[in-house]
């Protein structure tokens, strides 16, 4: 199993509910705050002309005032009809005079299309249909009729007047004009910032509207969250050793509702309890070596991962937890007992004896005859044996490493208590090695375990 790999999915029905709503509450929540910067930054919303100023700059005006108009086209369009007349009497670009009902005189205007085809009226007398456009004089509107006259034709009866899209621009919000500076026959673009409305009443709005969109993500961010937890994938990469829920079960939050187990098998970890005398001692890094009962002539190398400086204490006795990681596990299993000593010093080709065979001030007892009697010192021995001086160096439960004082070719004599009731020692005789046993000094110097330590 890969980390990332859905395990479980719980029914969501609410959790995706509760998600619509916050959606639907930050969407509604963005639109006012949306409007609360409009009403404060009014905008032009189409291209054209200024046609009418009603404002200055520094009014105070509420909502629904009026700021300005806009023009997009200050040209007029009428169709008119012709009766008795062809699409081929017209043409594009022709004069037209128009004559506006109410409007005293004429204006001209320009023939801009031509019917291709021609209609008949009620009574079946045919008519061509023919626009013209012509420059709105500042007074017509949409409730104004007109008739024209082309070349020979005059219109048949009333057309209506078309004029170019405009818009009126109202405050939103009551506050005092700034930034106007807006005259009438300048030309504007949708988008175009119209002024600025200042005053207390549109920033609080403004900021009550941002702490209502600040408060809907939040909430939408829970929700989602929230419908994320109805999904359960894999933390890490590893394999099932347990599973307690199935589909179909009811299951309770919380940290007690275990769906399952996963180990990630790639290494192990178990934890070490170090006396308080040696864990000085002890550093990140440092090897450590472990066996297992169950896994019989086996030595696995660990490495010290965690330090703690927490530490626990029983009996009158601390110990602080070590944790060392093992990546070649063949054979451990978790659960599994061990013991496990952390290598704090070791050394190669060493010259070492065994350790008892250092007396107190650092002296060992050697043959008359060996090379390093040349060095003996002024100290009353056995016949036959001299002391000598050496400096030693690393340990371990059985052997000392000796840096100078002694050679190779050098006998050395020291005394071994037996465990026998009589408590008899005898003296050891042993040849100088020329090197020591592998592995070092464990941590604590007496063959300290980590153990029985558990995965």
């Amino acid at each position: 199993m890969e980390e990332g790999q859905l395990l479980y999915t719980i029914d969501s029905s609410n959790a995706s509910s509760s998600l619509t709503q916050s959606q639907n509450s930050y969407s509604q929540a963005q639109t006012s705050y949306q409007q609360a910067v409009d009403a404060k930054y009014p905008e032009a919303d189409l291209t054209g002309t200024v046609s009418e100023v009603y404002v200055n700059e520094g009014d105070s005006v509420s909502a629904g005032t009026e700021l300005l108009k806009i023009v997009a086209d200050e040209n007029m369009y009428i169709d008119f009809s012709f009766t008795y007349a062809d699409s081929d009497d017209f043409y594009i670009g022709q004069s037209a005079t128009v004559f506006i009902d109410g409007f005293a005189g004429s204006l001209t205007g320009t023939v801009t299309a031509v019917s291709s085809s021609s209609a008949a009226v009620s009574t079946g007398v045919p008519l061509t249909t023919v626009r013209v456009r012509l420059t709105n004089p500042g007074l017509v509107t949409t409730d104004y009729t007109a008739s024209a006259v082309i070349g020979s034709y005059s219109s048949y009866g009333q057309a209506s007047i078309k004029v170019g899209a405009s818009s009126v621009i109202t405050a939103e919000a009551s506050g005092k004009v700034s930034g106007f500076d807006w005259l009438v026959g300048d030309t504007i673009s949708s988008g175009d910032r119209i002024c600025t409305i200042t005053g207390d009443s549109v920033d609080n709005a403004i900021e009550s509207a941002r702490i209502s969109v600040s408060n809907a993500a939040t909430s939408l961010e829970s929700a989602q969250e929230n419908l994320e937890d109805y999904s359960i994938t894999a933390p890490i990469s590893g394999t099932v050793v347990t599973k307690t829920a199935k589909a179909g079960d009811n299951i309770e939050g919380g940290s007690d509702s275990t769906l399952c187990v996963i180990y990630d098998l790639s290494y192990l970890e178990m934890t070490m309890s170090i006396d308080e005398l040696d864990i000085s001692s002890v550093e990140v890094g440092q090897e450590v070596q472990i066996t297992a009962d169950a896994v019989e002539g086996k030595t696995y190398t660990g490495v010290v991962t965690e330090v703690s400086v927490a530490g626990t204490t029983s009996g009158g006795i601390t110990t602080y937890p070590v944790t060392v990681r093992i990546d070649e596990t063949d054979g451990l299993l978790p659960g599994m007992n061990v013991d496990a000593e952390i290598v704090i010093s070791s050394t190669e080709d060493a010259l070492a004896i065994p350790a008892s065979a250092v007396n107190r001030g650092d002296t060992v007892l050697i043959t008359a005859d060996s090379p390093s009697a040349a060095n003996a010192l002024d100290q009353e021995a056995p016949e036959g044996y001299v002391y000598v001086a050496v400096e030693t160096g690393v340990s371990d439960d059985s052997y000392i490493e000796i840096l100078s004082g002694l050679q190779e070719g050098d006998t050395v004599a020291y005394l071994q208590t037996t465990s026998s009731s009589s408590s008899d020692s005898g003296m050891m005789m042993g040849g100088m090695a020329g090197g020591m046993p592998s592995g070092g000094m464990p941590s604590g110097g007496g063959g300290m375990a980590g153990g029985p330590g558990g995965f």
